[in-house]
């Protein structure tokens, strides 16, 4: 593997994916480098992966596909940042990055690039949970852990953790860890609000209830899983139906010369209905 930085020689943009990385081998260069670039290490770097991700699910849900085009841009900078991290410490670079997503896109593909042609859509599913398993049992002989294989193994810890919940749930639901009828988990619901309440009324400490809020929150998730519902999407579209209220009620106030901040709960809640009514 070569280790050596190939710095661009011009710094005009391109199309070419190598100039990518040669501009991202030269901002790691040692002295003539970006120091910003040179102190970042993977565990740094890996909020800006995260946070780049969400960028590109926001542009596509705005439908600003100039601002996708972008947003894609930086997503795939990570991806770059990362592997040439790795290339200068000899552990891989981006081509193998490459080579290994599509090895396995060819892998779990054999209905398209090799024999299993023409298979239903069921016996697709049902081949690919299997190329999966087998991919799952490969990991786990290369990394061994002390503990014993899991159901729930799979589900990364640094997932959103509203994703990561029903993740877990899936996983649990395909080994028959799971109710059948989505008004018993509504009713685990109501049970863990009440929880809550108990834990209030005996003046719990703040981890307890923080903690029954977490079971709150996690069946909550598992009612949008029961549902078919994304919980993400269905979380993203609440946060945006109570910006456009609240922003309405902003507006509102600003017409009677005044802001939330000097008026009362009772005239912003009158907004908030009207708002409701107006189908904001």
């Amino acid at each position: 593997m070569d280790n050596s930085a190939n710095p661009p020689a011009s710094v005009t943009p391109s199309r070419d994916l190598q100039r990518l990385i040669d501009i991202m081998a030269a901002l790691r260069t040692p002295v003539t480098g970006c120091p910003w670039d040179l102190e970042q290490d993977f565990a740094s770097i890996a909020p800006y992966t995260i946070e780049e991700a969400y960028e590109v699910a926001d542009a596509i849900q705005r439908g600003d596909m100039a601002d996708l085009n972008d947003e894609l841009g930086d997503l795939l900078l990570q991806v770059v940042f990362h592997a040439q991290m790795a290339r200068e410490q000899g552990l891989f670079d981006f081509g193998d990055v490459v080579q290994a997503i599509t090895t396995k896109l060819i892998r779990r593909h054999p209905h398209v690039f090799g024999e299993a042609r023409n298979l239903p859509p069921a016996e697709v599913k049902k081949l690919w949970a299997e190329i999966k398993a087998q991919e799952k049992a490969e990991r786990a002989k290369r990394r061994p852990e002390a503990r014993q294989a899991s159901a729930l193994d799979g589900v990364p810890a640094a997932m959103p953790a509203l994703t990561r919940a029903v993740k877990l749930q899936e996983k649990a639901g395909k080994v028959g860890f799971d109710w059948n009828d989505i008004r018993t988990v509504l009713a685990k619901v109501r049970e863990e609000a009440d929880e809550i309440e108990a834990a209030l009324n005996a003046g719990a400490r703040a981890e307890e209830i923080n903690a029954e809020i977490g079971d709150l929150l996690f069946a909550v998730a598992n009612v949008a899983r029961h549902a078919h519902a994304d919980a993400e999407e269905a979380l993203r579209g609440a946060n945006t139906k109570f910006e456009r209220r609240f922003h309405f009620i902003e507006a509102r106030l600003a017409e009677q010369g005044t802001t939330p901040a000097g008026s009362t709960l009772e005239a912003m809640d009158a907004l908030w209905n009207e708002a409701k009514r107006e189908g904001l």
